[in-house]
């Protein structure tokens, strides 16, 4: 039996967004902090429904780098999917940090599963690492701090721009857009300087050729304490490494 700590990643069950579209996780943003950690510490992965949280297929088209392609295919990870656990099932005493991966999905059924807002709210209050990426910090949205204060108030977090939400076409598939919903709850929002490494497209049809460039996407990974955010899929090994020193004592 394993004696490494524990860590917790929770994964959307939302398989449609607010138009019926296909959504999920967004492989990429699961798969390389999956990495950056999985060689130190157990992984646990769970979901509001429990095993097998749908992914989010566009992510497996767009992102073939080496560490999304592994983790499809990776067998300890199929498994893990599959025998994700209920979030019902889980607390956050048996863990040493929590990380949501984004897409689409956790902005849809997160941020209002109060199995969820329990968890990160025991992970936080507690000084652990509690992380996510993209939309992922959407899933903090009704999270109180121990003064019963939003957690983002007076903190500073990353997390998919409007523009970036425009840019992909997105902003009517979402309940709201995850910038101004921190703006709202009283955080103070960061995103990188540039969109893009290059001039942003101005049609469609770039913007889903831009998306396959990985690496033109820009990075920024905000830590506020053991509040841990990022802003895209670019920013997901970042946000992986922001954990990962937290834990080791590094940071």
């Amino acid at each position: 039996m394993s004696t490494k700590q524990k860590i917790l990643f929770i994964f959307t069950s939302a398989d449609k967004d607010v138009l019926g579209q296909p959504t999920g996780w967004y492989l990429p943003e699961a798969a390389h902090p999956y990495y950056v950690l999985a060689p130190h510490y157990d992984i646990d992965f769970a979901a509001p429904a429990g095993p097998n949280p749908p992914i989010d297929q566009y992510s497996v088209e767009t992102f073939k780098d080496d560490e999304s392609v592994k983790f499809l295919n990776d067998d300890v990870v199929k498994e893990k999917l599959a025998k994700a656990f209920k979030l019902t099932d889980l607390k956050a005493e048996d863990y040493a940090a929590v990380f949501y991966p984004g897409g689409h999905g956790p902005v849809i059924d997160l941020p209002t599963d109060a199995a969820s807002i329990k968890l990160s709210s025991d992970f936080f209050r507690a000084g652990k690492p509690t992380a996510a990426v993209c939309h992922g910090p959407a899933v903090f949205v009704n999270v109180l701090d121990s003064n019963n204060l939003p957690i983002f108030k007076n903190r500073t977090v990353a997390g998919f721009s409007n523009a970036e939400e425009e840019q992909a076409g997105k902003t009517k598939n979402v309940p709201w857009l995850l910038e101004d919903k921190i703006l709202e709850k009283g955080g103070t929002y960061v995103k990188a300087k540039e969109l893009w490494a290059v001039s942003a497209p101005s049609h469609r049809s770039s913007v889903d050729e831009f998306l396959r460039k990985f690496s033109q996407m820009q990075e920024k990974v905000a830590v506020d304490g053991n509040l841990i955010t990022g802003q895209n899929p670019a920013s997901a090994k970042g946000v992986g490494v922001a954990i990962l020193r937290q834990l080791q004592g590094t940071a």
